[in-house]
């Protein structure tokens, strides 16, 4: 869907099974209320993917792998196997400058770079801390994803001047969108590509009327 309606890239949320397969699902749980992580691969829905058909159907397009591993949720794995399994996935496929792999544990994060250093990777925040700056360089990270309703342009324009790219979710209102893309914004996400699309071609044609 993404890909047909113009999108440079997309965003999957990966998650593992109890066999060990990584898939791509936003929630912890199916609809039934089973926890993915307690179900083998062949028997979840046909509309979970495996993060391999995923990221087949995504050819051509830079894709952002989130990997799910929060603390409060039923698949938590402190020991970041996750992380392990999903650059090697990536990996393997010889195509490291498409890829940017993000969490919210910095843990998850930090274990990505460093078995990766190739694949970029991404700290995904709500609130943007003080620190997060020098967080960010002394980890290597390439981009800050904070919550659209916490970001602020100071926030990017710190983050540029420090050779760091900022990806914000989600945004869908068109007018916040015209904002940030005026502020510098890297890069959306948004539940509405085709909105944000057109929002992007408006502000190209004012800069150039501009020039």
């Amino acid at each position: 869907m993404a890909a047909s309606l113009g999108s440079d890239a997309v965003e999957l949320d990966v998650r593992r099974t109890r066999d060990g397969t990584l898939v791509v699902h936003h929630d912890p749980r199916l609809a039934d209320g089973r926890s993915i992580v307690d179900a083998d691969a062949a028997d979840l829905p046909a509309h979970v993917p495996t993060l391999a058909a995923a990221l087949d159907a995504c050819a051509g397009m830079w894709v952002n792998v989130e990997i799910k591993n929060d603390p409060d949720e039923p698949d938590f794995d402190p020991t970041d196997q996750i992380a392990d399994r999903t650059i090697a996935a990536l990996s393997e496929r010889g195509e490291d400058d498409r890829w940017l792999v993000s969490s919210f544990r910095i843990e998850t994060v930090d274990r990505c770079r460093s078995l990766v250093p190739t694949i970029r990777t991404a700290w995904l925040v709500e609130a943007v801390p003080d620190d997060v700056i020098a967080t960010m360089v002394s980890r290597g990270h390439a981009a800050l994803h904070p919550w659209v309703d916490a970001l602020h342009r100071s926030h990017i324009d710190a983050c540029h001047g420090a050779g760091i790219a900022v990806n914000t979710w989600t945004c869908d209102d068109p007018a916040r969108m015209a904002e940030l893309i005026d502020w510098g914004i890297d890069g959306i996400c948004t539940n509405v590509p085709d909105v944000a699309l057109h929002v992007i071609a408006a502000s190209r044609g004012r800069q150039a009327d501009a020039g």
